[in-house]
């Protein structure tokens, strides 16, 4: 479990090095009603375009490695998305409500709730909507745009033109984790092997084509621009 802090500071790298809007996920809002009002104000300072805030007790947990999760009663999680909205000053700033019920008549529930309490987008958990026609639902009763973040059987199950229906946000939250890791574990094993770095099974990024792809060779042209030539 990290802490505002810390989430903050990624964060913030992030929107200072792209230039398209970021997507903050700010777990539970890091307390309570009043504690994410600070939680908003500092993401939104730091350049966020949008806060995703959940709806489960802290130290929350991660849904989609362990079914032991708890919810705040619904009146506490509705007075932290009044609290989010109210301390929001740029009013283009995207406020996420996610709700992690498991039942959809919860989810719908609680959806309704937060859209009421001034929430743009409603985000549920893969676990609790695996089906289009559910999606579809939900959409139409919190009458806001949805949140979808593909895992699981909703990956499974979700065509590109059912996804693109839903006309809201779609992420898929683990896929450059796991191929990152699926790449780091497949080379490592066989350089291990083999001590011999052409040997991997995914071919490495060039390192000219990394250089240009994290910004060194602007970096260097910045330095030919102010720095004195030394050389």
């Amino acid at each position: 479990l990290y802490t505002m802090t810390e989430n903050l500071s990624v964060v913030r790298a992030v929107c200072h090095a792209v230039p398209v809007p970021v997507m903050a996920d700010c777990d539970t809002g890091y307390g309570n009603a009043i504690n994410v009002m600070r939680t908003v104000r500092e993401f939104e300072a730091a350049g966020a375009a949008s806060l995703t805030l959940e709806d489960q007790v802290s130290p929350k947990k991660c849904p989609a490695v362990s079914d032991a999760t708890s919810l705040l009663p619904i009146e506490e999680a509705v007075g932290k998305i009044r609290a989010a909205v109210a301390a929001r000053r740029d009013p283009s700033m995207a406020i996420i409500a996610r709700t992690d019920a498991r039942t959809p008549e919860e989810a719908i529930a609680r959806g309704k709730a937060y859209a009421a309490a001034g929430a743009d987008v409603i985000k549920p958990i893969s676990k609790c909507f695996d089906t289009f026609e559910g999606l579809v639902t939900l959409r139409e009763a919190v009458q806001r745009p949805l949140a979808i973040s593909l895992l699981g059987k909703l990956q499974r199950n979700l065509t590109t033109q059912q996804i693109e229906a839903l006309g809201g946000i779609c992420t898929f939250p683990l896929l450059p984790l796991l191929t990152a890791a699926a790449a780091l574990q497949s080379n490592l094993a066989a350089l291990r092997q083999t001590l011999q770095p052409e040997a991997v099974p995914i071919a490495p990024m060039r390192e000219m084509d990394f250089r240009q792809w994290i910004g060194f060779d602007d970096v260097e042209a910045l330095e030919r621009q102010f720095l004195p030539d030394t050389r």
